[in-house]
């Protein structure tokens, strides 16, 4: 939150990892100040360089002045599935379109310095199926894959539900081959 010329912004953030999301997120946020002068939003709901699912109004702001800007912060930002709303309430002086223009990418700018981020990683689940020697083997290379055994099971074989980085699954099954000889199951997980 910030005051600009007697005028108070308060910017707002989350998660959006939808457009669904994303709108939903304005709303509540409108009407958890109905009575604010301007309630101007943007978002960006895909991965991060992606503007393919993005949006911004200016509500009642001149056109180009809080939207737009805001839009420009968050595609900068390098962050994806983000959402902001900047809350204007108005103190009776006029700030001129780059005064404006400063208040609602400034707002942003200054809500994202401070928002806790993750990287976001895809992930796919395996059931992998191997014979017992292979174990320890098998163990070892998990942290190389980036992978953890998220469940494991012993009968007449060994069995684990893998989940690793999509990106790394075909080497995975590559790496799985060479130490069992090919003798290992590998296969999406059935739930």
């Amino acid at each position: 939150e910030e005051t600009r010329d007697r005028s108070r912004f308060i910017t707002t953030v989350d998660r959006a990892r939808t457009v669904a999301e994303a709108r939903d997120f304005v709303a509540a946020v409108c009407s958890e100040f109905p009575d604010a002068t301007h309630n101007c939003w943007a978002y960006l709901a895909g991965p991060p360089g992606n503007t393919s699912h993005v949006g911004m109004s200016d509500a009642g702001e001149p056109h180009g002045t809080a939207g737009r800007p805001m839009l420009d912060v968050l595609i900068g930002s390098g962050l994806g599935e983000v959402v902001a709303v900047v809350t204007r309430y108005y103190g009776g002086r006029k700030l001129g379109k780059g005064g404006l223009v400063r208040a609602y990418g400034g707002g942003v700018k200054l809500a994202l310095e401070s928002l806790p981020v993750s990287e976001h990683v895809e992930t796919t689940d395996l059931r992998v199926i191997l014979p017992y020697p292979a174990v320890p083997q098998f163990k070892s290379m998990l942290t190389e894959f980036e992978a953890e055994a998220v469940e494991e099971s012993y009968s007449t074989e060994a069995a684990f539900r893998v989940r690793l980085p999509g990106e790394r699954l075909e080497e995975f099954k590559e790496a799985l081959r060479g130490i069992t000889s090919g003798q290992s199951v590998v296969e999406p997980w059935a739930a």
